[in-house]
């Protein structure tokens, strides 16, 4: 639902709201400039300032498009600008479009399209209100206003993002299994777009630092230059929780692979302990096998003598038993000798 709020400003700094755009074009016959503030306006709203204002159609039709990328364009008696707003929320990052008008005696700033319940001006008015030295004189100085609060919202998203990267980290160290890497993978997408929409927003402020908008006067640029500061600001940040994320996700990958051939050698040594048990024992079970299958009468050399035959092919098969014990550990104290001794060698 549209919700449009009107307001003049005028030449002695008296800031009110009036009821319809009509009204706020009359009250320019007495000076000053207005404020048109748009949420989520239907498209005949500001099709009506086509005529009144003189907003060029393709801008209009540019405030529906959620396809476009932040830019600055300059037209006959108005700049148009598209910025973005942004928020992260669970684990999401939310990017709400607001679009600028500013002429000589003009503001119009259209939001709310693309955003849902969200409010990417919200209270924007209020400081507006309060700020009697700046805002109030100029719709340049209106404008940066907006603009500084825009960016101000940003910190707050960085501050998120920077919480989930120390969260995932101690994560990652405490326990690697239990992480989750798709975090990392939504995070590096929201970094991406945060990067494309801050390196539009920044040539923004290049253009009109260069005095390029012809509705922004050398004497309102300056306090533009701040906004620039914090917009490289956040552009080098992006930067550097990507590099951030990239280190976590390959020491993840470093940490999952160390676990692996830890867990590889467990079963290496398992399966080497139940390799040496049964090349242990298959000569005693070839000699038992023999032995059961044969008339005992013909191993002990009569009935009488069967538990002494049988006593001493027990203790034959332990002493065997011993015997290929020892040659398979002295087997192996030879092989890795041989191989502590090559590199030596070389």
């Amino acid at each position: 639902m549209s919700e449009s709020k009107f307001y003049h400003f005028s030449q002695s700094g008296l800031f009110y709201g009036v009821e319809s755009l009509a009204e706020a074009v009359t009250a320019l016959r007495e000076g000053g400039f207005i404020w048109l503030n748009y949420y989520q306006p239907e498209k005949n709203e500001l099709n009506n300032l086509i005529d009144l204002i003189g907003i060029h159609p393709l801008s209009v039709e540019d405030c529906f498009d959620d396809k476009q990328v932040p830019k600055i364009e300059h037209f006959l008696n108005n700049t148009f600008i598209l910025f973005n707003a942004f928020s992260y929320e669970d684990r999401t990052l939310y990017t709400d479009e607001v679009n600028f008008f500013i002429g000589k005696n003009f503001l119009i700033t259209v939001s709310g399209h693309n955003s849902e319940n969200r409010r990417p001006l919200k209270n924007v008015a209020d400081l507006v209100e309060h700020d009697t030295l700046n805002a109030k004189t100029s719709p340049a100085m209106l404008l940066h206003k907006v603009l500084d609060f825009l960016v101000d919202q940003k910190y707050s998203s960085f501050d998120t993002m920077e919480d989930e990267l120390e969260e995932a980290e101690d994560l990652l160290m405490e326990d690697v299994s239990a992480f989750q890497p798709m975090q990392l993978i939504h995070l590096r997408r929201s970094l991406v777009m945060l990067r494309k929409s801050l390196y539009h927003e920044r040539e923004i402020l290049v253009k009109i630092n260069r005095l390029d908008c012809p509705f922004i006067p050398e004497k309102a640029v300056v306090p533009f230059r701040d906004i620039y500061d914090h917009l490289s600001k956040f552009f080098e940040l992006t930067e550097t929780y990507r590099e951030i994320e990239t280190s976590l996700m390959e020491l993840y990958t470093s940490l999952l692979n160390n676990k692996m051939t830890q867990m590889s050698n467990e079963t290496n040594s398992t399966v080497k302990r139940l390799t040496l048990i049964t090349t242990v024992f298959m000569p005693l079970t070839l000699i038992a096998s023999i032995g059961g299958m044969s008339e005992w009468t013909m191993m002990t050399g009569g009935e009488g003598n069967w538990k002494t035959a049988y006593g001493l092919l027990i203790v034959g098969m332990a002493i065997i038993g011993g015997l290929n014990l020892l040659l398979i550990k002295g087997l192996e104290k030879g092989v890795f000798s041989r191989k502590k001794k090559k590199p030596e060698e070389d």
